[in-house]
């Protein structure tokens, strides 16, 4: 009891007054009903970077069976939206599933008559498509933040390790290849060297790895407030460190396409030259850096060298080759060999590495390394053009959202699809690093591209 008080005017007992405080409202996040689906993901993701480094270092009893580790995380997530009645509803998922339940069917009875290379030549329009629009269904802004923040971090270690390969014997641990081979997971390169596959089974993956990083890294250079500067700066000298170590004209040519995207981008909005004054004295400042080492500058006449032997081979070192035959290129070529097609073709998944070996017993190339030419052998003239027109309808519809959001002030967009539109259409489905690659930056771009961002629920308890 609180002791009463005595009015000394009056003579008369005062009630005592109790300061009652109302209990402060919490602000309570409701839990995220798709961080179920966001979580595989990320685990997708993870596997893409590791799945690698599984097969060659930890688990190389698993490495075949560990090429589909992804599959069940697509599937799963696929079943996952049903069950939440989200999955995604548009006209390219219903097309393209059709067709690859269709070439299943065809491959067995007029094909090469397998069905476990038909379903895994069948995997990326069953499984792969349907996931890449469940990212951009789930996805938000700050997921898409977060995971280039993941990927900044990534290129630190992953610079490390394709310097250590770089310059180790390919007899050495870093460099073993899928399966624990001794022989060494290293490809061709120039001057002795070879080009590192980093966490990867093949060298492309780190191709791809680094092209993925630098619309990120370039984003962050006009956005530099949402990102830690050193950990930009740190990712920026990884990026340039990349291109020689990975001996790769490939990689040089996909940050070349990159930057011009940003100046395009710049051009339309004038806004961005004072932030890219200050991102073009971080990058002096890098490769001057890199320059006063030995490791960078030996990495550097290695590149040259590759440069021009492939020039002396006339394998096409310049860029018309670059463009022209290696991209643009591979678009007419299966029209100019309809004729000898069969018109359901050969089968889906006879011209991949796993299906030929399944076949043949070893595996072979197939009739053209280009994805058209690969998609209409296998899928015949009708399915194979169906596909085609299907992922280049998907690139239209970003590359016009993309920049619509450019020009009303959202950079994400734009530098994440200077990624995808070289891993969009004519990407290699058939080779399971691309294929994972190609699904998630297009599905990032996708999400990028939405015409607004849901914020987390929030209520106020």
């Amino acid at each position: 009891m609180t002791a009463a008080s005595i009015d000394n005017s009056t003579g008369y007992e005062l009630s005592p007054i109790r300061n009652k405080k109302k209990p402060a409202r919490k602000i309570v996040k409701k839990k995220d009903p798709h961080q179920s689906l966001k979580n595989a993901i990320w685990i997708y993701f993870l596997l893409l970077i590791f799945e690698g480094a599984l097969r060659k270092w930890f688990l190389p009893a698993l490495a075949t069976p560990l090429l589909l580790v992804r599959d069940p995380i697509a599937m799963w997530a696929m079943y996952k939206a049903s069950s939440l009645k989200i999955f995604p509803r548009n006209n390219y998922i219903p097309v393209i599933v059709t067709v690859g339940v269709i070439s299943i069917f065809t491959a067995v009875a007029t094909g090469h008559g397998n069905i476990l290379v038909a379903f895994y030549g069948a995997r990326p329009f069953l499984f792969y498509v349907p996931f890449m629009f469940i990212m951009e269904r789930i996805l938000v802004r700050e997921d898409i933040i977060k995971i280039g923040k993941v990927t900044l971090w990534l290129s630190i270690m992953m610079t490390v390790l394709i310097a250590l390969q770089f310059y180790s014997p390919q007899s050495a641990w870093v460099n073993r290849g899928v399966g624990g081979d001794e022989a060494g997971a290293g490809f061709s390169g120039a001057l002795g060297y070879q080009r590192p596959p980093g966490t990867f089974s093949f060298t492309n993956g780190t191709t791809l790895f680094y092209s993925f990083l630098s619309g990120y890294v370039l984003y962050f250079w006009l956005n530099p407030d949402s990102v830690n500067r050193w950990l930009l700066l740190a990712s920026t000298g990884a990026l340039l460190a990349s291109i020689p170590l990975s001996i790769s004209r490939t990689l040089m040519f996909s940050v070349g396409v990159t930057v011009v995207f940003i100046v395009l981008a710049i051009a339309r909005k004038p806004k961005y030259i004072g932030k890219m004054m200050g991102a073009s004295v971080g990058l002096v400042i890098v490769i001057m850096a890199l320059s006063q080492t030995e490791f960078f500058n030996t990495a550097m006449r290695a590149l040259t060298a590759r440069i021009e032997t492939a020039n002396e081979q006339s394998e096409g070192g310049d860029l018309q080759s670059s463009i022209v035959d290696r991209y643009l290129g591979g678009i007419t070529v299966p029209f100019r060999h309809i004729g000898d097609m069969p018109f359901l073709g050969y089968g889906s998944g006879m011209l991949t590495s796993v299906g030929s070996k399944l076949l043949s017993g070893k595996v072979v190339s197939g009739i053209s390394e280009g994805e058209f030419a690969r998609l209409m052998s296998e899928l015949g003239l009708v399915m194979g053009i169906i596909i085609i027109i299907a992922r280049t309808g998907i690139l239209i519809d970003i590359i016009k959202k993309s920049y619509q959001k450019l020009k009303a002030g959202d950079l994400l967009p734009w530098a994440l699809l200077s990624f995808a539109v070289l891993q969009g259409p004519q990407c290699n489905w058939a080779q399971p690093t691309s294929l994972g690659f190609s699904v998630f930056g297009v599905g990032l771009a996708l999400a990028a591209c939405k015409k607004r961002y849901k914020r987390k629920p929030v209520t106020i308890a």
